[in-house]
């Protein structure tokens, strides 16, 4: 590949988004590359191999090492890069440009907030867990901080629609773009399922570390938590939808088949995202099982969308496969371009959301989910939709976009391909040993590898299992050392691209698009394009299967002293 090392000129100057887009994506990876670091802790304790005593005295417990692990990977670098990302990809499939100084202003509230957050994190002030239940008590900077990072998501909220209402103003009678549909449509959901997670910290969590009130209600907490705590799920899986949908298929060689699937798929997560919360609390006390089962139902309404996008994703892949000479059932599948990393990285995910979605409707069926309630299956399950359909999406993104934003070339493509490959493997390991062992009734959240000799036997079921799990270290580990090899060399390279080597944006382009053959907009189309509509339905849905509920408890409030046990 041709590069220059001369010095650049200012890439961007046309397009000022690009720094604050890269700004949010590398702080985001940041804060990934050391939440990695107590994995293999993590997975190896699940292999009854207990590593937490070579930390000490940095780090005191393995709960400490996984509250950094959940906060850092699953909170802090999904939503860093998704504020990043979408941003950049909004603006440019827009043609407008975001209010720069908003745009920054989230950047420095997100920097702000994390810095906050991480000082009693890792100081062992803050061992919460990445969900912070009450009556667990942590320091007031970790809630402070915790809240800032939600308030700079909610600026990217409003970035999101302004420009889309912008954009409508300026194009009146046409289709919205789809990138920036589905964009918009995320961040809506986003900004109605981030209000559990408002009220639990600003009027409970903050007030309560700082001595102000003397108690919280562990139940309200819990219930406020899952209000965002489940429909943080799909805000972090539907930044790779967008990709899967919007880019992909070019990436691919095809095109997208259909416009308004997509469309559809997306106001179907934006209806029923949020109101499915209870189905995280079929154990608790104090909620009816009425209303259990209506969030049951609810949940598995979301599955109609993730379904849509299955096939619509496959027949687009087929698209392209066959484009490129692909013949019978099959042959299609080998023409893909399978040496791409960034194409790889997201056909991996969508393969492991396969299982992960299978796996979830388990944990949302109301009988189901108490035979796996509290055990491994639930990490083994959030892995393959968070940390590997989402992840490894999210590194297939950064393969391009990175060399796009900075003409810097991809360091090691053959890393990244390798690195993609053995993140993929090792996580298949591990959702395989993790899911097993939960169905010996194995718990989560538990220090095992701990455990004197006299309790080892609880889990001789799961010894044979537990390999899996040592080898999913093994992998991973090799995996996230040559993955982010690859991102930071990138980065730090003093190299440049000519600029007809810089990686376009791939926006593919749809066989059934918006518009008839006559040029008309599709009646349809026209019904899906009123959001704030769509986003109104979401917000009547949510207020009637949760404050029924809601305001039972807050009628009859039992708060809880704080405690710290690590």
């Amino acid at each position: 590949m041709a590069v220059r090392t001369a010095p650049a000129d200012n890439i961007y100057a046309t397009h000022p988004e690009k720094k604050v887009a890269l700004y949010f994506m590398v702080l985001g990876f940041i804060a990934l590359s050391i939440g990695v670091i107590f994995g293999p802790f993590q997975i190896f304790n699940y292999a009854g191999i207990d590593l937490y005593p070579a930390l000490e005295p940095l780090f005191k417990s393995y709960y400490q090492g996984l509250t950094l692990h959940g906060v850092l990977n699953a909170i802090v670098f999904t939503q860093l890069f998704i504020q990043g990302s979408l941003l950049y990809l909004q603006a440019r499939d827009s043609n407008l440009r975001p209010q720069m100084p908003v745009a920054w202003a989230a950047w420095w509230i997100a920097l702000i907030g994390l810095a906050l957050a991480a000082w009693p994190l890792l100081t062992n002030d803050a061992t919460v867990l990445y969900t912070f239940y009450p009556p667990l008590q942590g320091h007031w900077a970790f809630y402070v901080g915790a809240a800032l990072i939600i308030v700079s998501s909610l600026v990217s909220v409003y970035l999101s629609v302004e420009m889309w209402v912008r954009w409508k103003r300026q194009n009146p009678g046409k289709p919205t773009p789809l990138v920036t549909f589905m964009i918009t449509a995320t961040w809506m959901m986003w900004g109605l399922a981030a209000m559990g997670l408002v009220v639990e910290t600003v009027f409970f969590l903050i007030p309560w570390s700082l001595g102000l009130i003397k108690g919280v209600d562990p139940l309200i907490a819990r219930s406020l938590f899952w209000w965002s705590g489940h429909p943080i799920v799909y805000f972090w899986l539907l930044p790779a939808y967008v990709s899967w949908y919007g880019l992909l298929p070019k990436q691919a060689g095809g095109k997208l088949v259909s416009d308004s699937l997509a469309r559809m798929a997306f106001l179907g997560f934006l209806a029923f995202s949020t109101p499915v919360g209870f189905h995280h609390q079929f154990a608790d006390p104090g909620i009816s099982a009425f209303w259990k089962g209506v969030h049951t139902v609810l949940t598995m309404m979301v599955a109609v969308p993730s379904l849509m996008t299955a096939f619509t994703i496959a027949a687009s892949l087929e698209l392209a496969g066959r484009s490129k000479g692909g013949k019978g059932a099959l042959g299609w599948i080998r023409k893909l371009p399978w040496n791409n990393p960034s194409v790889v990285a997201q056909l991996l995910g969508a393969i492991a959301f396969i299982f992960g979605g299978a796996g979830g409707i388990v944990n949302a069926s109301f009988t189901l989910d108490y035979v796996v309630h509290n055990t491994t299956w639930i990490p083994g399950h959030f892995h393959l939709p968070v940390a590997t359909a989402s992840t490894l999406t999210f590194f297939g993104i950064a393969f391009w976009l990175i060399p796009h934003i900075t003409h810097k070339p991809l360091a090691a493509p053959r890393t990244a391909l390798a690195g993609v490959w053995w993140w993929f493997t090792g996580m298949m390991f591990m959702a395989f040993g993790m899911h097993m062992m939960g169905l010996q009734g194995v718990p989560r959240r538990a220090h095992i590898s701990a455990m004197n000799a006299a309790h080892d036997g609880i889990y001789a079921s799961s010894a044979f299992y537990m390999v899996f799990n040592a080898v999913a270290g093994v992998l991973l580990t090799v995996a996230a050392t040559m993955l982010f090899y690859v991102l930071f060399a990138t980065l730090l390279s003093r190299r440049r691209l000519t600029p007809d080597q810089v990686p376009e944006i791939p926006f593919a382009e749809a066989i059934a698009g918006p518009v008839d053959k006559d040029g008309n907009v599709k009646s349809g189309i026209k019904v899906m394009d009123r959001l704030f509509f769509w986003w109104g339905f979401a917000v009547v849905l949510v207020l009637i299967v949760y404050m029924p509920t809601l305001v039972q408890l807050f009628m009859h409030m039992v708060p809880a002293p704080g405690m710290r046990l690590w």
